[in-house]
């Protein structure tokens, strides 16, 4: 597949994240629930084994409140005025996002009552990490962020405008990481020649306004600086 045409297909996929998040309440709860558990377990210190289960639990909760989406798009589609069927439809649709739900949350559950009641028996210590797991988790948690605040705004496409620069957090979030694991300045500065030029790009092909660049650069770099500073 040309990458032109792969671009556009992923662009037409986050576009469909982007709409769930802002016209279902429910899935911007299951997104502030995934960073929340993604934090928690970054702050507990639980294995990278019991982390990958909360993240795959995320992907699953959050894929099926999707599907539960387009089902109740469609079925609105095929019924125009009341039907019990449809009812039927999307309450079986729901049914299924809520055993998911709360699947994943016994599941949490379980792999976090252990460390939760150890991190406040031995004093509410954070769990440190090695710098480039850290700068992982970064990703991901900006990743989330960016999906909820262009919900928030709701204007432009995921890969094309809106606020803030997905583009420019990320590779502003890649400079920080690469300054703060290195701690060497031709590393760093090199990387930043590269993230300027991104976000640059974004403003000169029209894509982006400047304030959205700049803004998506200070979410890169506040969220992975914090992070690093909290965890290594």
């Amino acid at each position: 597949m040309p990458l032109r045409k792969w671009i556009q297909s992923a662009n037409h996929a986050i576009e469909g994240i982007l709409y769930a998040a802002k016209t279902q309440r429910h899935m911007r709860y299951h997104l502030y629930a995934a960073i929340l558990v993604l934090v928690v377990g970054f702050v507990l210190g639980i294995s990278w084994n019991d982390f990958v289960v909360l993240i795959a639990l995320a992907i699953i909760v959050i894929s099926v409140e999707m599907l539960n989406t387009a089902i109740e798009i469609i079925t609105d589609i095929l019924f125009k005025e009341y039907d019990q069927r449809a009812k039927v439809i999307k309450d079986t649709a729901a049914g299924a996002v809520l055993i998911t739900a709360l699947g994943a949350a016994i599941i949490g559950y379980v792999i976090l009552s252990g460390p939760l009641k150890t991190f406040f028996s031995s004093g509410l210590s954070v769990a440190q990490h090695s710098k480039p797991d850290i700068a992982i988790v970064a990703l991901v948690v900006l990743l989330i962020l960016v999906v909820i605040l262009k919900a928030f705004h709701g204007k432009g496409e995921p890969l094309r405008g809106g606020l803030p620069s997905g583009h420019a957090a990320i590779a502003f979030s890649f400079w920080m990481s690469v300054t703060l694991i290195t701690e060497s300045f031709l590393p760093s500065f090199l990387v930043l020649i590269m993230a300027v030029v991104i976000a640059q790009s974004r403003v000169y092909v029209g894509i982006h306004r400047p304030v959205e660049v700049i803004l998506g650069a200070l979410l890169g770099i506040t969220v992975t600086f914090l992070l690093f500073k909290v965890f290594s």
